[in-house]
């Protein structure tokens, strides 16, 4: 088996510089739409077998445009939800982010892992949800030639690769990056999933 991470296209939230994790709120831009569909083409030969998808609409409009070039079906997975950040959704302004930047750092800097944002998720509250997600597909998929993709968001995806891939380190993903539509490559190994591949470069 393989699990294929990727992070939406890029969307109106990215454009506006806009703090926008619930929901149904802000989709995928043009540009955002185009890079969904080179997604899609650069999978046609890795026999995807599955599509999850996070549920916002950015994921879902970028899973949707993969299911639909590919000829698939879409699952959407709660786990794949970028993290809540509590009073500074739906915000744009310099608090807000320093808000949010506040609550990486005490994740990655400080091992804080319960401080949130007021309103928000902690890492604790992120890490129970993607894992067991993650090892719920590893569990059910393991042995077989399955190929899925996990349609996910760059804060997520930056806190929790290195939780479920065992040669990914932050500093690893800082290095190497989390673009629109960057595509990672893991399969099971000895000591667990593995990142083979990170957006077209072996690891």
């Amino acid at each position: 088996m393989r699990i294929y991470f990727t992070r939406h296209g890029e969307s109106h939230a990215n454009v506006l510089h806009q703090i926008s994790n619930r929901g149904l709120v802000h989709g995928l831009t043009q540009k955002g739409r185009e890079q969904a569909s080179a997604l899609a083409d650069r999978l046609r030969d890795c026999a995807i077998t599955r599509i999850y998808t996070s549920p916002v609409l950015r994921a879902i409009e970028t899973g949707i445009i993969v299911a639909n070039r590919l000829g698939l079906e879409y699952e959407v997975a709660g786990g794949l939800r970028e993290f809540d950040c509590g009073i500074a959704e739906g915000r744009a302004d310099q608090e807000a982010w320093q808000l949010w930047q506040s609550a990486v750092d005490n994740w990655t800097a400080h091992q804080r892992w319960e401080w949130r944002i007021p309103g928000g998720e902690s890492f604790c509250d992120i890490r129970d949800r993607f894992v067991p997600f993650v090892e719920g597909l590893v569990a059910q998929y393991r042995g077989s030639d399955a190929a899925l993709l996990c349609v996910s968001h760059g804060g997520v995806l930056s806190m929790m690769l290195p939780l479920v891939l065992a040669n990914v380190d932050n500093d690893m993903v800082v290095q190497r990056g989390l673009a629109n539509t960057v595509l990672i490559v893991s399969e099971p190994g000895p000591d667990g999933l593995r990142c083979v591949e990170w957006d077209g470069v072996n690891v």
